[in-house]
């Protein structure tokens, strides 16, 4: 069951040229993803493809000087700023890529407890930190006291104390040891299981692969691809677009092969498919105009010679 829908999601940003002048930069473009009850959907790709652009969309927390297009449905209704604001934190939980999210004023026992909403805040603040190996003296500390990796850890604690119906993380696990990264990565498992929609932003292929149900590709500012994850195999065979299929090959557990050129910025983007400057299938016809997000093999992909 979907519980958190965005289709056709589009941001730019006003920008001050030479000579006071504006123009509109597209950061964003045609982007869909479904967050579904019980799934994990992993979000992968290169810096600057649009991942953290598209948490912070849902949360309402974009800078002044960004415009929206595009839907976006929560359970159904639409999510406007104002009902983004009213579930942000309660129904809608972000697990941020930078600890500079905690408090600096506020001891990190006291900001994990006050995100609970349900049960006793300090018997699930201590359960969390127990999760994480944050000992009892850490509740004490402020944000200025702890490594990164205990900073994350809060963070991870905040999240999952919420209660929220879904749970959006960016970034979770850099800094963590690889224990209490296996941990986070099968409680977030154990969250989707007992019914949460759960998005994980994430430069580690490998990490998603363990536990999400399906890959969100991102490419350039939109979606390329989603894939289940029982495609992730071999030599990428069963993957539709040639950027996943070029993202995979490239992992040193794989063929370990580059990627000639660069994703483009987004003050230079090419007028038709945006991976049609890199890409080994293109033809006249993608230059032509941006391909349209269509189903095929279970998956979805835009590309027009996808097969």
């Amino acid at each position: 069951m979907s519980i958190l829908e965005v289709k056709n999601l589009s941001v730019s940003f006003k920008q001050y040229t030479t000579g006071m002048k504006q123009k509109e930069l597209q950061v964003i473009s045609d982007l869909n993803v479904n967050l579904e009850a019980g799934k994990i959907l992993a979000v992968v790709g290169a810096s600057g493809s649009g991942k953290s652009l598209l948490a912070h969309a849902i949360l309402g927390v974009l800078p002044s000087n960004a415009k929206i297009s595009g839907s976006m449905t929560y359970a159904g209704e639409e999510l406007t700023y104002s009902r983004k604001i009213a579930l942000r934190g309660k129904e809608i939980a972000l697990v941020p890529q930078s600890v500079n999210y905690l408090d600096p004023l506020m001891k990190v026992g006291k900001q994990v407890r006050t995100s609970v909403r349900s049960g006793d805040p300090a018997r699930k603040q201590k359960e969390a930190f127990e999760r994480y190996h944050l000992t009892q003296k850490v509740e004490e500390l402020y944000p200025f006291q702890l490594s990164g990796g205990m900073a994350r850890r809060t963070l991870l604690s905040t999240a999952v104390v919420s209660g929220a119906k879904v749970i959006i993380a960016d970034e979770p696990t850099p800094g963590l040891d690889p224990a209490v990264m296996k941990e986070a990565l099968r409680h977030f498992r154990e969250l989707a299981d007992s019914g949460c929609a759960v998005m994980l932003i994430t430069h580690d292929i490998d990490s998603a692969l363990s536990i999400a149900d399906e890959i969100a590709v991102f490419y350039a500012g939109t979606t390329v691809e989603i894939a289940p994850v029982a495609d992730f195999t071999g030599k990428g065979e069963a993957l539709r677009h040639p950027y996943s299929k070029a993202l995979w090959q490239a992992l040193p557990q794989n063929e370990f092969i580059p990627l000639p050129g660069t994703q483009p910025h987004a003050s230079s983007l090419p007028p038709g498919c945006l991976f049609e400057p890199r890409c080994p299938w293109a033809t006249a016809a993608c230059r032509k105009g941006r391909p349209d997000m269509r189903e095929l093999r279970e998956g979805t992909v835009r590309c027009i010679h996808a097969t």
